[in-house]
């Protein structure tokens, strides 16, 4: 088989925990051709990723677009497919592609499982990353190396520095990265207590604090910077994906919510102190580096999507301040702002 397409049609952290299953794609077979297929917005998380030749992007669009895409994936005479998605969509793409070997999941037993010549099951309490490669079982293909992959060149980490420069801080400053932002509301840690633990990280450690997120999330990050004491600084929605990337492989500590950026913090290396709520850390959990995470356990799946019911004891209010500065001081130890 030497040609492969793999197909993660989810958001930015699946995309970057799906980076195992293509290193041990191409360590089983390096002279083969492999293509990643991903929805537009999470393209940047491959760039530069040297287990992928090429990086197919799918766009929301009219019905003839949908058609030139789909003859598109047939012209490319993929011999494989693999259907990290478990979706219907990516199920039907997979179909469409024309390739003899066609791999997915089909949990919910729904109709798209006739689109796989294959249908594969994944550990249900496992990490997404062991689920992901689940995938490659079928195909004898073993993973040696489970940790995610983002690859940074020294022009995205020259722009971090200067974006660090105009956001006032030096190059031998410690600093910590917050981000207060989640998908959904329900996952997100209050943004006053974000402002407390800007104010008792700058007390007690005498660190610069730095404010993360989305151009959506601008907002959030400037009510934090407004009930905060210790003006933190705000770079939310101000730099492209390897940019903050950059920034957070040059702070000491990162402390946010489940979300793609607390993703991208253990892949670059940075401590993190994780803050998760309706969903389960031993599936999404950080991996890569140091991390601390906060979890309540609370059984979240009678009002998960598209709301939560609980009120003022929903799981991220039931997290305080004590327990996020005691997990920043057990990081310390194991090198985390105190390096």
């Amino acid at each position: 088989m030497n040609n492969t397409l793999v197909i993660k049609l989810r958001y930015v952290g699946d995309v970057l925990l799906a980076t195992p299953t293509l290193h041990a794609l191409k360590r089983a077979s390096p002279a083969a051709r492999l293509t990643m297929l991903v929805n537009r917005g999470t393209e940047e998380v491959l760039l530069g990723n040297p287990d992928l030749d090429d990086i197919m992007v799918l766009d929301k669009g009219s019905l003839a677009a949908q058609w030139r895409f789909a003859s598109e994936l047939r012209r490319r005479r993929f011999d494989r497919v693999i259907d990290l998605t478990d979706a219907d969509r990516s199920a039907f793409l997979s179909l469409i592609s024309g390739a003899p070997v066609r791999i997915g999941f089909n949990d919910e037993r729904r109709l798209r499982g006739r689109c796989y010549s294959l249908v594969v099951h994944g550990d249900a309490g496992g990490h997404r990353i062991e689920r992901d490669l689940a995938a490659l079982a079928p195909l004898g293909v073993a993973a040696d190396d489970r940790t995610p992959r983002l690859w940074l060149t020294p022009e995205n980490e020259a722009r971090a520095g200067e974006r660090l420069a105009r956001l006032g801080v030096q190059s031998d400053e410690r600093f910590v990265v917050l981000q207060p932002g989640a998908r959904y509301w329900f996952k997100a840690w209050p943004a006053d207590r974000f402002a407390e633990l800007a104010d008792r990280l700058a007390s007690r450690y005498g660190c610069r604090v730095l404010i993360g997120g989305s151009p959506q999330e601008q907002d959030l990050a400037h009510r934090i910077q407004q009930t905060a004491k210790s003006r933190p600084v705000s770079f939310a929605g101000q730099t492209t994906l390897k940019e903050f990337a950059g920034i957070v492989k040059c702070a000491a500590l990162f402390v946010g919510n489940d979300s793609g950026a607390m993703h991208i913090a253990s892949a670059v290396g940075t401590p993190v102190v994780a803050l998760f709520g309706p969903s389960n850390p031993a599936e999404w959990g950080p991996r890569g580096g140091t991390a601390e995470v906060i979890y309540k356990g609370l059984d979240c799946r009678a009002c998960f999507h598209p709301t939560c019911e609980r009120g003022e004891q929903n799981c991220m209010k039931l997290i305080t301040v004590d327990e996020v500065m005691s997990a920043v001081a057990r990081t310390i130890k194991n090198g985390g702002i105190g390096r």
